[in-house]
């Protein structure tokens, strides 16, 4: 018969809405009086189901612990066959009225076929088996309930912290006691957290990930998860739900109840995690991105952007992972960022990074070598937020702001974005703004006390003191005479000796504008 060759698996949509019980659970209650005669008693039971029909095969669903008294018991090798056929997890077999003893023969078969056969005495009623079953599946049911909330707990806490993705892994992996592994959309292992796995299991995690397909509104290549085993660990893969083709891997010793609902909730978190935070009004911003391409100016597609004044915000630090600027721009309220780390990104002005003037990228690059050299330091992220918009530092990042500012000035706002950007590291403050200072506010500091050492190194005291009292007075000799209590002959011989230790033109006005501005850096 073909329902012979077809033996039922436990139907996981009849499975009551609690995690099965292992047998020993049961075993251990001394109330009840059980004895385990054959097979193991780690199996998990799903129900109890109480028949004395010759053959049950029909009437089981399979994960069930069947009673039975042995009332039509005729052949004890077919009736094991049946019900291992009919995927029972184990038998029960009650002593008296019919049987005094469990049949040897009946041992014998459950033995041969590794089926757990169990004992029940004449003072334990099958109710009372059954009751007591679904006890421990209430008890293990709420205990998975309590660990999973415990879990959720934990896993959105770590969403919030500085660094969230790595966290909730880590959390993840905490939570199921193994590993958790971010895979990108090529199989390499983006991010990773918890125990170490045997290399056999890390092969198998990886070859189970490479099954998945993209989500997110591309065309479904694979399943959305897929579980298996490798080097004696429990294995399970879930696709991300961003469209970057992201895939999260789990590895277990073991798999206990509510792992599954565990990793379902670090799926949803990372999946908004790493997806790019598109809002409602993505096709206005695209469409103005196509019109700054095809040559609008700036002032002319701001306006699709938004009202402005924008402010633009200059950040580097995060925590290495290709996430970590999308996470910033999300705390900061805003979809206009660009990640930099060295891609070859552009200024608002569409010159290309290092080769223009006037862009904040421009400047980063002089700072690091001349001539166009790369920086020592990475590029820095590059947001455009509205000016109404709060800015506050952000953990893990140094923050550099520009003035607010209209499309047309955005080009020098973000010169001011990285000055101040420089200024935030060179200070260690997690946030600076930039100062309205005049001309002297686009000069670096620290470049401006340098060049002014160079300049003025030939002059030593009285000079230098000399010359920027004259410098004061506007080459007054009397009035530098009286201020520096000497004779005006004196101040003469000074500024002339100056004059050929510099070996510059004192009545040159930009001369003495040079020397002002130095001296004010010594």
């Amino acid at each position: 018969m073909s329902s012979l060759s077809a033996p039922p698996s436990p139907d996981p949509g009849s499975t009551p809405p609690a995690p099965p019980v292992p047998l020993a659970a049961l075993l251990a209650r001394r109330d009840l009086g059980l004895r385990l005669l054959a097979g193991s008693g780690d199996v998990p039971l799903h129900w109890v189901h109480t028949s004395e029909m010759a053959d049950p095969y029909p009437y089981l669903l399979g994960g069930e612990l069947l009673m039975t008294a042995g009332v039509q018991l005729t052949d004890p090798a077919h009736y094991v066959e049946r019900v291992v056929e009919a995927g029972a997890a184990a038998l029960g077999f009650g002593v008296t009225p019919v049987y005094d003893t469990v049949p040897a023969e009946l041992v014998e078969a459950c033995a041969r076929r590794g089926l757990p056969l169990v004992e029940v005495p004449p003072r334990t009623p099958f109710t009372a088996v059954a009751r007591a079953l679904w006890r421990l599946m209430a008890e293990a049911r709420l205990q998975e309930l309590r660990r999973v909330t415990e879990a959720q707990q934990s896993l959105a806490a770590a969403a919030a912290r500085p660094a969230p993705v790595p966290a909730v892994l880590g959390a993840l992996a905490s939570r199921l006691a193994g590993r958790a592994v971010l895979f990108g959309a090529d199989g390499t292992e983006s991010t990773a957290a918890g125990r170490e796995v045997p290399p056999e299991a890390a092969r198998a995690l990886h070859e189970l990930a490479g099954v998945l397909g993209p989500t997110g509104g591309a065309p479904a290549k694979g399943p959305a998860s897929a579980s298996g085993d490798g080097g004696g660990w429990r294995l399970a893969a879930y696709a991300l739900g961003g469209g970057d083709g992201l895939t999260l891997g789990v590895a277990t010793e073991r798999r206990d109840p509510g792992d599954h609902t565990i990793a379902g909730v670090a799926v949803v978190l990372l999946s908004l995690l790493t997806a790019p935070h598109r809002g409602a009004d993505v096709t206005v911003r695209d469409g103005a991105l196509v019109r700054l391409l095809l040559g609008a100016a700036p002032e002319d597609v701001a306006a699709a952007l938004g009202p402005g004044p924008w402010t633009v915000v200059h950040a580097r630090g995060g925590d290495g992972t290709p996430f970590a600027a999308t996470a910033l721009a999300a705390a900061l309220g805003t979809p206009l960022m660009d990640a930099g780390a060295g891609r070859g990104m552009r200024t608002a002005t569409g010159t290309p990074n290092g080769t223009g003037t006037g862009t904040g990228t421009g400047a980063t690059d002089a700072e690091g070598a001349p001539g166009g050299a790369p920086a020592a330091a990475p590029s820095p992220v590059r947001l455009l937020l509205p000016a109404s918009a709060p800015l506050t530092a952000q953990p893990g990042w140094t923050l550099g702001a520009a003035a607010p500012a209209h499309a047309r000035d955005l080009p020098a706002a973000d010169a001011e974005a990285a000055r101040a950007l420089r200024r935030a590291e060179a200070s260690r403050t997690p946030l600076a703004r930039h100062r309205p200072a005049g001309f002297a506010g686009l000069v670096d500091p620290a470049e401006a006390a340098a060049y002014a050492r160079a300049l003025l190194a030939p002059l030593a005291e009285p000079l230098t003191e000399t010359l920027r009292v004259w410098l004061s007075l506007h080459g007054s000799w009397d009035r530098t005479a009286a201020a520096l209590d000497i004779h005006r002959n004196t101040v003469r011989q000074r500024i002339t000796r100056c004059t050929a230790l510099l070996d510059r033109d004192l009545d040159d006005p930009d001369v003495r504008m040079e020397l002002w501005w130095a001296l004010r850096y010594l």
